[in-house]
């Protein structure tokens, strides 16, 4: 996988809205981004709207690509996610980056960018964007500094009781559960096997999380995994008549049968810790009482 330089002081940074327009204000985000030494641009969709987007999809993806070709940039930062990414993502040259390439840091509807990435060989970063940094806490933020500047990032994790015991080094992919359904089959799609796979996912039914999990199983996504790293499942809803498992169950069930390591609780997603990932980079993994995340 190709890896972007890390960011130093003094680099440019620039802010887009691939997806959902902003609600409100990044001013605790550009003060954060600006007090690690980075000079923040932002793009034209930060302010613009169109229906729930941030913009038309061509405004969308003529800002994504101005970022992507400016050689000056060397990091993109989605603002938010919500829904949009799918509808620019093949709108999109990526081709400088291969030569040039430079990091893209987002989490939820940007995973759609991030399998899109690892398909072409990049290296990306599963992490805050501007619309969470004024809820996150010093461990979610701090995390996002450290991947972006390469310092080492390691996570110690506490037992849970349905962890499935073991060690294993690989290839770090995934991101929201309901994007990674959504692109199976598509050309943004890639090949799971030998590598390990992180999951989150907010706001669904349990019966759908069932559901989901089971289809990546049917389609050969969990069979040959090295490993599995279950993040935050939150916000979850139920029928009048109770699904009766938890989102832990749900997952276990399914995975149980294969001989890899599993951790549930994984600080990352959509919450306020949200641990960043290096989504392409390799990743050793140990599950034991405790659970351990190094990179």
């Amino acid at each position: 996988m190709l890896q972007a330089p890390f960011l130093k002081a003094g680099d440019k940074i620039a802010i887009t809205c691939p997806a959902k327009s902003l609600i409100k204000p990044m001013d605790d985000a550009i003060e954060l981004l600006s007090s690690w030494g980075l000079e923040v641009v932002l793009g034209d969709t930060v302010h613009a709207q169109f229906h729930q987007f941030a913009g038309t999809d061509e405004l969308r993806a003529q800002d994504f690509q101005r970022f992507i070709d400016d050689q000056d940039i060397k990091a993109i930062i989605a603002a938010r996610g919500g829904y949009g990414s799918v509808r620019i993502i093949d709108q999109i040259d990526f081709s400088s980056l291969l030569t040039h390439p430079k990091w893209i840091v987002g989490f939820s509807d940007i995973t759609v960018f991030h399998m899109h990435l690892q398909k072409l060989g990049l290296q990306s970063i599963h992490g805050q964007m501007p619309a969470t940094i004024p809820d996150s806490t010093t461990l979610g933020l701090e995390s996002l500094r450290k991947a972006l500047f390469g310092d080492a990032l390691q996570y110690h994790l506490p037992s849970h009781p349905l962890n499935i015991q073991g060690n294993c080094e690989g290839e770090l992919i995934g991101g929201n559960l309901s994007i990674l359904i959504s692109l199976l089959g598509s050309v943004s799609d890639i090949d799971f096997s030998g590598k390990i796979l992180f999951i989150e996912d907010v706001g669904e039914y349990l019966y759908a999380i069932d559901r989901m999990i089971r289809a990546l199983d049917r389609a050969g996504k969990l069979a040959h995994l090295k490993g599995l790293i279950v993040g935050g499942f939150t916000d979850l809803k139920d029928n009048d008549i109770h699904f009766g498992f938890s989102v832990e169950e749900i997952i276990y069930d399914v995975v149980k049968k294969y001989n890899y390591p599993v951790v549930f609780n994984f600080p990352a997603g959509h919450i306020k810790d949200n641990g960043a990932l290096k989504l392409g980079s390799k990743v050793k993994l140990e599950v034991g009482e405790l659970g351990k995340i190094s990179f």
